[in-house]
């Protein structure tokens, strides 16, 4: 570790100053771990955990038709499809789903739908890849 500190860009300089700090704090903590949790919205939370061939199709179809894929996936809520709201009704994550893929579809005219959609779907395939 020593020679990334003494290296001569300052990425080297930075890796050797953050192994210190951490050798430092493990040190002083006596091994205390800390754990990070996203919080993610109830739009965000509605989205199911697909089948991954089901979850790459619904990725294909919000690239090239924003909000159509979110709009399938809403549907897979009421085959079954497990998500991040164990609390909510069946109906209420299907609405927020339909919620999500209307906004899509809306402001996809100014390409923030559009983008939107992309990003849906790439959490889509995430969360099947997860299961």
């Amino acid at each position: 570790r020593e020679g990334d500190a003494a290296g001569p860009t300052a990425g080297g300089a930075a890796r050797g100053n953050n192994a210190a700090a951490t050798t430092a704090a493990s040190s002083s903590s006596g091994g205390v771990v800390v754990q990070v949790r996203e919080k993610k919205g109830p739009l965000r939370a509605a989205i199911p955990y697909m089948p991954f061939p089901v979850a790459v199709l619904c990725l294909f179809l919000n690239t090239f038709v924003p909000g159509l894929g979110t709009f399938v996936s809403a549907f897979t809520v009421l085959c079954g499809a497990r998500t991040d709201l164990p609390d909510r009704h069946i109906c209420c994550v299907f609405w927020l789903n339909i919620a999500a893929a209307l906004i899509q579809i809306l402001t996809a005219i100014v390409m923030v739908g559009w983008i939107m959609s992309i990003f849906w779907g790439m959490d889509m395939v995430i969360l099947a890849s997860k299961e």
